[in-house]
C-alpha cells in the first residue's frame, strides 16, 4: 500500500543529483575579470587573439585563473580587483595602442568562480539583476523629430526620382520641415504630380494651392498613422542596435526596454565602467557604396603619390590602401538585406545583396556604364572608414546583385553580418544615468539571503515540533523544493532580482502549505479510526485534489503577472511560477517517497510520529467510553470464558 517501486526512487535520486549539480554554481560566487571584444565590426576575436592576450599577460607577470574564448569575446579571470585593473591596462596597451582608433574593447566584468567540471556540464549560476550585482542604468531620449526629418528627406528624394522616371518636367521639389513641397509650372503638371503622390506615396497626405509668389504648389505631409509607424520603427531599430552593441560588453541579461513613446531604459548588470558603456551605446556605424578609382593617378597614389581630386584613400580589412571616388552611390539605409551564399557559376562563397527601389535604380544606372570597373563598400565607425569589399562589376546590377571574390564561407558570413548591421535610426541623448556599486548589490544579496534563511529555519522548527517525524519529512521536502527552485532558475538562466528573492521566500510558504494539508489529512484519518498505514495512504490520496486546485489557481495568477507585467514584476512572476511547479513535486512525490521509505517496510505498524492527534471533547469522551467498554469486555472474557459475549454483541447486565 505504502511502497514505491524502484523506478520512482530512481527518479527521486536522479532529480536530486541534477538539482545539486545545477544549483552548485550559485554558491561559488563571482570573480573579477577582464573581457576583450571587438570594437569594430571588422575586427575578429578568435584563437589568435586569445594567444595575443595570453602573451601580453605573461609578459606582465599576470596569471589568470581562467582564460576562455566564446563566440564574441575572450574572458580572463583573476583573484583580486588589483590584478583585474592591471590586466586591463596591459591589454589596452597591447591590443589597442591607438586609443582613438581602438580595434578591441577591454572592459571590466565579473564571471563565475565555478570549477571547470561544472562549466563542462553547462552548469552556470543565475544571472543577477542590477539591484543585486551592481552596474549602470541609463535612460535614453530618442529624437523622434530627427527620425521624421530623415524619413521626409527620403520621401523628397524618392519623389524627385519618380518624377524624373515618368518624364514630369519643370517641377521643383523641396523640403520645409516635415512637409514636402512640389512647385509646378501649370495646372496639368500639378495634377500629374498629385496623382503620382496619391498612387505611390500612401504615407503622405497632399493638398494643392497657390504659394505667396503665385506659383502652383502641392504640399505633402505625413499621415498621422504613418508618422506613428515611423516613430515606432525608429524606436525598435534603435533597441535592436543597442542589443547588438551591448553584446560587445559581455553583459549577462541586459535590460533594454521601451518606456513611454520616445524613451529607452538600459540596465547593464555587472558593468562598472560608465564611460566605456556610454562610448559603446553612442557609437554610430554607416555603410557607403562608392566606385573605385582605377586611374593612373590613383595607382600612383597607392605608391605614395597624391590622391587624385575627387577621390579618397582608405584601408581595407588587410591593411592595404584603396582609392575610391568621393561620390556616394548608396548607403546602408538603401540596403534591405544581405545573405551569404554561393556563386551559381563557380560555386565560390558570395554575398547576395538586396537594395530598395531608390538604391537599386542608382546602382543600375551606374553599373551599366562601368562594367569591368571596381566598386567599393565602406564601413564608417567613429568617423573613420574601412573598405570591407572591393569587387569588379561583371554586368549590369540592379536591386539584387552579388559580391564574390577570394573569400571563404566564414568571410562571406561575416561580410553579410556587417552589411546587415545598421546604424541608429534616430539620434539619442542620455538624460539620466546612475551607477549601483557592487558593495550595495552584495548588501542586498546578504539581506535577501538572510530573509530566506530565517524564514526557512522558522518553518522547519515549527514543523518538527508540531508534526514530529512527519514534520522532519516535510522539512526535508521543503529543502528539496528550494534546491530544485535554484537549479531550475539556473538552467533557465533566469535573472534574479530583489523581487525574485521575495518570490523565493513566498515559494517556501506555498510549498509548506501542501505538506500541512497532507499531515492534517493523515491526522484526520487517524481520528476516524483508520490504521496507520491506511491513514498515510488516504491522507496523501485525498489531499492531492486540494493541493492541485490551490496550486493551479495560484499558477494562473503567476502566469498573468508573467504575461502582462514588466521589469521587476516579471522577475517576481518567473520565480513564483517555477516555485509552484517544484513545490508540487517536492511536497507530494518526494515527501511521500520519504514516508514510504520509513514506514512502508513495517507490516505491523501500530502508530506513527505525527504529533498529537487532537479530537473534540465530545468525540474524546465517546472514544474514552468505547475504550472503557472494551476493557470491561476483555475483563469479563478473562474471568468467565464461557459467558463471553459473541463478537459484535453488547454484554447484558442484571438489575
Amino acid at each position: 500500500m505504502n511502497r514505491y517501486p524502484v523506478w520512482k526512487y530512481a527518479v527521486i535520486v536522479i532529480v536530486l543529483l541534477v538539482g545539486i549539480i545545477y544549483a552548485l554554481p550559485n554558491f561559488f560566487g563571482e570573480a573579477p575579470a577582464v573581457q576583450i571584444s571587438a570594437a569594430k565590426s571588422v575586427a575578429k576575436v578568435d584563437a589568435s587573439t586569445q594567444e595575443r592576450v595570453r602573451a601580453a599577460l605573461d609578459a606582465a607577470g599576470l596569471k589568470p585563473d581562467m582564460l576562455t574564448l566564446d563566440a564574441t569575446s575572450i574572458r580572463a579571470r583573476f583573484n583580486t580587483p588589483g590584478e583585474q585593473l592591471k590586466a586591463r591596462d596591459v591589454l589596452q596597451h597591447a591590443l589597442s595602442p591607438d586609443a582613438d582608433n581602438a580595434d578591441y574593447v577591454v572592459a571590466l566584468n565579473l564571471v563565475s568562480r565555478s570549477p571547470n567540471w561544472l562549466t563542462a556540464l553547462h552548469a552556470a549560476p543565475m544571472y543577477l539583476g542590477l539591484d543585486l550585482r551592481g552596474g549602470v542604468h541609463f535612460m535614453l531620449q530618442v529624437d523622434m523629430k530627427g527620425a521624421l526629418n530623415k524619413k521626409a528627406e527620403t520621401f523628397a528624394d524618392d519623389l524627385r526620382s519618380t518624377l524624373r522616371d515618368k518624364a514630369v518636367r519643370g517641377v521643383m521639389v523641396s523640403r520645409e520641415g516635415l512637409s514636402i513641397q512640389a512647385r509646378a509650372p501649370d495646372a496639368a503638371t500639378l495634377a500629374r504630380v498629385s496623382a503620382i503622390v496619391q498612387d505611390q506615396f500612401p504615407d503622405l497626405a497632399s493638398t494643392t494651392g497657390t504659394s505667396a509668389n503665385g506659383s502652383l504648389t502641392l504640399t505633402a505631409t505625413f499621415r498621422p498613422e504613418a508618422a506613428r509607424n515611423t516613430q515606432d520603427a525608429a524606436l525598435k531599430q534603435n533597441i535592436t542596435t543597442l542589443h547588438n552593441r551591448i553584446n560587445e560588453l559581455g553583459v549577462a541579461e541586459p535590460v533594454i526596454q521601451q518606456q513611454g513613446l520616445d524613451r529607452i531604459i538600459v540596465e547593464l548588470p555587472g558593468v562598472q565602467d560608465t564611460a566605456k558603456a556610454k562610448e559603446i551605446l553612442g557609437r554610430t556605424a554607416t555603410l557607403e557604396m562608392r566606385m573605385g578609382d582605377d586611374s593612373a593617378e590613383a595607382s600612383a597614389a597607392l605608391n605614395g603619390g597624391a590622391v587624385p581630386f575627387g577621390s579618397e584613400k582608405f584601408l581595407d580589412t588587410q591593411g592595404r590602401p584603396v582609392i575610391v571616388k568621393r561620390r556616394i552611390l548608396a548607403t546602408g539605409e538603401n540596403l534591405a538585406d544581405a545573405q551569404a551564399g554561393f556563386d551559381p557559376q563557380t560555386q565560390d562563397p558570395s554575398v547576395n545583396l538586396t537594395l530598395d527601389a531608390k538604391g537599386g535604380r542608382v546602382i543600375r544606372d551606374v553599373s551599366r556604364v562601368n562594367i569591368g570597373k571596381p566598386m567599393a563598400i565602406i564601413l564608417f565607425e567613429k568617423g573613420k572608414g574601412q573598405v570591407i569589399s572591393y569587387a569588379t562589376i561583371r554586368g549590369e546590377l540592379g536591386s539584387r546583385f552579388q559580391i564574390s571574390g577570394q573569400m571563404s564561407v566564414s568571410d562571406a558570413s561575416d561580410l553579410a553580418l556587417l552589411l546587415r548591421a545598421g546604424s541608429l535610426a534616430a539620434p539619442m541623448d542620455i538624460i539620466e544615468e546612475s551607477t549601483i556599486g557592487p558593495s550595495l548589490g552584495a548588501d542586498n544579496i546578504r539581506k535577501g539571503f538572510h530573509s530566506v534563511t530565517w524564514g526557512f529555519t522558522a518553518i522547519v522548527v515549527f514543523m518538527c515540533i508540531y508534526y514530529m517525524l512527519f514534520g522532519v519529512f516535510s522539512a526535508i521536502a521543503l529543502g528539496m523544493n528550494l534546491l530544485l527552485l535554484v537549479a531550475v532558475l539556473s538552467m533557465l538562466q533566469a535573472t534574479l532580482t530583489l523581487p525574485g528573492i521575495a518570490a523565493m521566500a513566498l515559494a517556501i510558504g506555498v510549498a509548506i502549505d501542501s505538506n500541512v494539508l497532507i499531515n492534517e489529512r493523515v491526522r484526520e484519518e487517524l481520528r476516524g479510526g483508520a490504521s496507520p498505514q491506511a491513514a498515510i495512504h488516504a491522507g496523501y490520496e485525498r489531499a492531492w485534489a486540494t493541493i492541485l486546485d490551490s496550486n493551479v489557481t495560484t499558477l494562473i495568477a503567476g502566469i498573468a503577472l508573467l504575461a502582462f507585467g514588466s521589469g521587476p514584476v516579471r522577475g517576481f512572476a518567473v520565480v513564483h511560477c517555477v516555485g509552484i511547479v517544484t513545490s508540487m513535486f517536492s511536497a507530494v512525490f518526494f515527501s511521500r517517497g520519504l514516508v514510504n521509505f520509513w514506514y512502508g517496510r513495517k507490516k505491523k505498524l501500530k502508530k506513527v510520529s505525527i504529533g498529537t492527534v487532537w479530537r473534540p471533547p465530545a468525540e474524546a469522551a465517546a472514544m474514552a467510553a468505547a475504550s472503557a467498554q472494551l476493557n470491561t469486555n476483555a475483563a469479563l472474557s478473562a474471568s468467565h470464558p464461557s459467558r463471553a459475549p459473541a463478537p459484535g454483541t453488547r454484554p447484558q447486565t442484571r438489575k
